[in-house]
């Protein structure tokens, strides 16, 4: 029986955040974004053409959520890129370790029940587990690289912005 069973595998890598939707937050080399996202089938057919044309792709899929994500963002080989993502989603909230040398895109599902507010449970991972995922991520020179003092500093805003975030699009 294998360990990661509760891993889904994905050769796609996962949508980008939208810019002008996302606030971002600098923490040393790391940037980590905030945005509410509405995902539904126009978006998965938007990723369907791009795959037509040679785009990344995704999955054909019946998809209607909404959340808070947060993007973790560092340098690999030189490029900004996604290697986290928290999709602190109603329906089904989950988080991507993305890793670009790979080209690959590993999600887990996060028990509400057993693991509490997904948001909560997020930002407690980027304070606590942040070094260990962008190593699971394929980042290990991230995590090493990390700076807590900034981290620190940029968390509490991060949390200010996606609790922000999650009221004024519940109401």
């Amino acid at each position: 029986m294998s360990a990661d069973r509760h891993v889904t595998r994905y050769d796609v890598m996962p949508i980008p955040p939208i810019e002008a939707r996302t606030q971002w937050f600098e923490a040393g080399a790391l940037r980590i974004g905030v945005e509410y996202r509405r995902l539904d089938e126009a978006v998965v057919a938007a990723r369907q053409v791009e795959a037509a044309t040679g785009g990344d792709g995704l999955e054909a899929a019946v998809l209607e959520d909404r959340g808070v994500s947060l993007h973790v963002v560092g340098p690999i080989d030189g490029v900004p890129r996604e290697v986290l993502r928290f999709d602190c989603f109603a329906e089904d909230p989950h988080y991507h370790y993305v890793s670009w040398r790979t080209r690959a895109n590993e999600v887990l599902h996060v028990d509400p029940v057993a693991e509490g507010d997904p948001l909560a449970w997020a930002l407690e991972r980027l304070r606590t587990r942040l070094p260990q995922m962008l190593a699971r991520a394929g980042a290990p020179e991230l995590g090493a690289a990390l700076d807590r003092r900034a981290l620190e500093a940029a968390l509490p805003r991060v949390a200010e912005a996606a609790e922000r975030a999650r009221r004024e699009q519940s109401s």
